[in-house]
């Protein structure tokens, strides 16, 4: 049988350790293309360059065929990809193994989902996974067997389904890890406080620092309660951002 042909990517940068064993794991399922942002592209979203050029320039750490470092973000990897470098369109998007959570309201920020999503919008079943833990050495193999059965699943039983997974993994051992549980994405945000500092010109300037809030942490149906109890979390997304509980009100409001 003609091997899956597989594109991975990250937000982290093409040397994180991250992307490293993910492209290590991705190599078990079919031919791999690497192709990564050349620096952190943490916090990035869905952002794409537009007003300077972009480079494509070679890396060699990840010994596939096709492996590419890219000047812009996440999402400008998918597209030059896609649309410029590889022979052919991909079978899957696998984007990580981020350093750091990425559930719940994070996944609006998230480069790493951002990636992923991308290739949906593509038209490429994707995954985006996450370790809950930001040390950049940080140990990945407790994901691996997850990892897995997320590709493995992709590739068969989901095989020429168009979808995209928000995977996130708790930073636990192997053996305090529960599972995989599919849920929805928490209710939650952030409340930020932008720190005030002196530059040495006496100059002010300001330091993002914040701390998340789980708006239903009772909810047992969530990513983060899925997280908070040991499991890892599995959130099918989509790009509709319509608000359907205010179509019907607003249609009749506006005497449609």
């Amino acid at each position: 049988m003609k091997k899956p042909f597989i594109l991975v990517t990250n937000d982290d940068g093409i040397n994180a350790p991250g992307i490293l064993y993910l492209s290590k794991i991705a190599k078990k399922y079919g031919d791999v293309a690497v192709i990564a942002p050349d620096k952190p592209q943490s916090g990035s979203g869905h952002a794409i360059t537009i007003h300077t050029t972009l480079r494509i320039l070679p890396s060699y750490v990840h010994h596939t065929d096709i492996e590419y470092a890219i000047n812009g973000t996440p999402v400008d990897c998918v597209k030059l990809s896609v649309n410029k470098i590889l022979p052919k369109k991909p079978d899957l998007i696998l984007s990580g193994i981020n350093h750091g959570s990425n559930s719940s309201i994070n996944v609006i920020y998230s480069g790493t989902m951002s990636a992923a999503i991308e290739g949906y919008l593509e038209g490429i079943p994707s995954a985006g996974f996450s370790l809950c833990n930001y040390s950049i050495e940080a140990d990945f193999s407790n994901s691996e067997k997850y990892i897995c059965q997320i590709i493995e699943w992709l590739l068969t039983k989901n095989k020429n389904e168009l979808i995209c997974l928000n995977v996130n993994i708790p930073d636990l051992p192997s053996e305090e890890i529960r599972g995989i549980k599919i849920c929805r994405q928490a209710k939650g945000n952030w409340v930020e406080d932008f720190e005030e500092r002196l530059d040495p010109y006496n100059k002010p300037y300001y330091w993002m620092t914040g701390k998340f809030t789980n708006f239903e942490p009772q909810a047992q149906d969530t990513d983060e309660w899925a997280l908070n109890n040991g499991y890892v979390s599995v959130v099918p997304i989509q790009t509709d951002l319509t608000c359907y509980q205010s179509l019907d009100k607003m249609k009749k409001d506006f005497l449609e």
